[in-house]
């Protein structure tokens, strides 16, 4: 159903984004429910409980009905999975590898310290093939979290769906890492698996119950009846048009310091970026500058292009070191023009609260009471240009792990999605601004937002008491600022 679309646009994809956790979660089931001979999933992160269960349930279901099924996952997070691994690559129809993993399964700690500059590199790539048709990019990984279907932690991410020209530039990316020298088959890896079948087996029918149970949950089949799913299984997905390029970085960036190399994802982006006429809007979980990041941020606003970015604030973030790297660029920042803001943790209460939750999408209201926390990695030039992947604008991005990410040519998608980040922003989120004390003060921070209508100002950092202040100044002066 997608090849006559198409053909009405030559050289361009059709685009849909996944602002929703529901929605993203959905387009993963209906994906797998939909491959016929061949499906592609690379993350840095695949749970294997809760929707994770729902999503290799689907997986395997896929690999039964005979299509050939391939889990490229960053090692990082695997640890005490080598079993349900070994499980899951026992089925002759899928074949699991592990991208730059650790040589010991079991003491792992050990082994952190004695190969720190090696593995301390990671594979952070996500995306989703099946039949070389249809493919997913984006920020998410495989967890509860990143489909809205936590109750204390809700992640706001997003991922987009293609179909077109761009799909076979994912499969290349994949392909890439699946056959680089550092990625190895969990046989390699994990004998077990080859010298226990009947174990194995018998794990596996676990873990397909297990995913079974939960696509029987009352969320799960409600996500299966939405339009989205049913369009994406039969071919009429709600779509977008346009030009789409896919840009990542090499997978011999894990072995070789080459970040500097113009064809990676963070120089492309600095590319995109740099030929900004207007304005930019920079969305980002980790933010983290550095020096000649923040200059480069103050030059394209003297330049007169408007900048905003959008990130976490620190009660925010789950990552509380990167505030450390992130918190010194501020006032330099705030002072140069560069409109700054930092979501708010309590950014989903404070948009059900004013009424202002949910338009276009699916409710969060009955998240109300998570905590939100930014995930998205997205950014947009000019009112047309959208970057969406795995990419943060941090050291970690540029210097230390492997990113992805497709840019979208498409006004219309631009302008929605600018739309929704300014609806209820300063609900959301903080302003973050500057004050003078008298003629020629101290110039110090402000946080302006939105609380049950009123506007509030406030003169110290929102959620951080004085052990947090005091902690975060400690990170401040240690080494770290390329880890983060």
């Amino acid at each position: 159903m997608l090849a006559p679309r198409l053909a009405q646009r030559p050289g361009e994809s059709l685009f849909y984004p996944l602002s929703s956790g529901p929605d993203a979660l959905a387009a993963r089931l209906a994906m797998a429910r939909a491959a016929q001979r061949s499906l592609d999933l690379q993350t840095y992160i695949f749970e294997t409980t809760g929707t994770g269960a729902a999503v290799l349930g689907d997986v395997i279901d896929a690999a039964d009905r005979g299509v050939r099924v391939r889990m490229l996952l960053d090692d990082l997070h695997t640890g005490g999975m080598d079993k349900i691994l070994s499980a899951i690559d026992s089925h002759p129809n899928i074949e699991v590898r592990l991208f730059n993993p650790f040589a010991n399964r079991s003491v792992r700690w050990l082994e952190m310290l004695a190969g720190f500059k090696r593995l301390d590199r990671r594979m952070h790539n996500k995306s989703m093939t099946v039949d070389n048709q249809m493919s997913l990019v984006g920020g998410r990984n495989v967890g509860d979290a990143y489909f809205s279907a936590r109750t204390d932690m809700d992640f706001s991410d997003l991922d987009v769906l293609i179909a077109g020209p761009a799909v076979p530039q994912v499969s290349a990316v994949f392909d890439e890492y699946w056959n680089d020298q550092s990625s190895y088959p969990v046989v390699a890896l994990i004998p077990a698996g080859k010298e226990a079948p009947v174990e194995m087996r018998s794990l596996r029918k676990g873990l397909e119950a297990r995913g079974d149970q939960a696509v029987a949950s009352p969320y799960v089949k409600e996500l299966l009846e939405s339009g989205l799913a049913k369009g994406i299984e039969s071919g009429r997905m709600p779509a977008y048009s346009g030009k789409a390029v896919v840009v990542s970085d090499k997978a011999a960036k894990i072995t070789h310091q080459t970040d500097d190399d113009p064809g990676h994802a963070t120089a492309r982006l600095e590319k995109m970026i740099n030929g900004a006429q207007k304005e930019v809007l920079l969305i980002s979980p980790y933010f983290v500058p550095d020096d000649d990041g923040e200059a480069w941020l103050i030059a394209l606003a003297k330049r007169g292009i408007r900048v905003r970015i959008l990130t976490n604030s620190f009660a925010a973030t789950d990552v509380s070191p990167v505030h450390a790297g992130y918190a010194p660029h501020r006032l330099a920042l705030v002072a140069a023009g560069v409109e700054l803001y930092e979501l708010k943790p309590s950014a989903y209460a404070e948009l059900a609260s004013s009424g202002k939750a949910a338009r276009g999408s699916r409710s969060r209201s009955w998240l109300s009471s998570s905590r939100a926390s930014l995930h998205a990695k997205n950014y947009i030039v000019d009112r047309h240009l959208v970057f969406i992947g795995s990419l943060n604008m941090d050291p970690r991005s540029a210097k230390l792990n492997t990113e992805m990410g497709v840019v979208l040519d498409s006004p219309a998608l631009a302008e929605r999605m600018i739309k929704s980040t300014e609806h209820g922003l300063l609900d959301m989120a903080y302003r973050v601004g500057m004050q003078t004390d008298g003629d020629g003060g101290n110039r110090r921070l402000t946080w302006t937002t939105r609380e049950k209508g009123q506007l509030m100002v406030y003169d110290s950092e929102p959620g951080m008491g004085p052990l947090q202040h005091l902690g975060i100044g400690v990170l401040r002066v240690l080494p770290i600022k390329e880890e983060l």
